[in-house]
């Protein structure tokens, strides 16, 4: 099985969860190296919880992860909305949210079982899919509003604000939805 393809699949185009998030950062910061390094964090947190989690040494019930994940969405939109720029603590947040995060991946890998023989090699390789899933929604994202109208006195109030709202209404339906749905 192709971990790398299914872990690119898992943002792009089955991730929308995980689009919203990544577009949420992405917006309120328009330089892309601190973009990179929040996802990054992100990468190197739910890279953690999902290994811990496949070897079973945590075994997180849905009901409360994806509920959690909804949240972490809507968390990092309204602050977009409330801060005109990302706090330095955004990236400390980032790699909290990723730990949630990883522990819904757990649920995805696990029901296809991953060889035994090549369990790292196959998480590492999820992983690598899953990273450049998460940079083609920042490029994608960037190239196509941030690099253009960032700078402009409107940027906030036209893109930041409407879209963070958006977000922030399609997590807070989530996160009803999987309170109510998987509890």
């Amino acid at each position: 099985m192709n971990y790398f393809l299914l872990g690119f699949e898992h943002i792009i185009p089955k991730g929308y969860d995980h689009i919203l998030f990544i577009l949420s950062l992405v917006f309120l910061n328009s330089h892309l190296k601190t973009i990179f390094w929040q996802a990054t964090a992100f990468t190197v947190a739910h890279s953690i919880t999902l290994g811990l989690a496949m070897y079973e040494v945590i075994s997180p019930p849905t009901y409360i992860v994806e509920p959690v994940i909804a949240l972490s969405i809507m968390f990092v939109a309204v602050e977009n909305i409330t801060s005109d720029k990302p706090r330095p603590s955004r990236i400390l947040i980032v790699f909290f949210f990723g730990l949630i995060h990883g522990m819904g991946f757990a649920s995805v890998l696990t029901s296809l079982g991953l060889p035994e023989n090549q369990f790292v090699t196959s998480l590492i390789t999820f992983n690598i899919g899953v990273e450049l899933g998460q940079i083609t929604v920042i490029i994608l994202a960037w190239m196509l509003i941030c690099k253009w109208t960032h700078e402009k006195p409107w940027y906030r109030k036209r893109v930041v604000i409407p879209i963070s709202a958006a977000i922030a209404v399609v997590a807070i339906y989530w996160t009803i939805e999987r309170t109510l749905f998987l509890a």
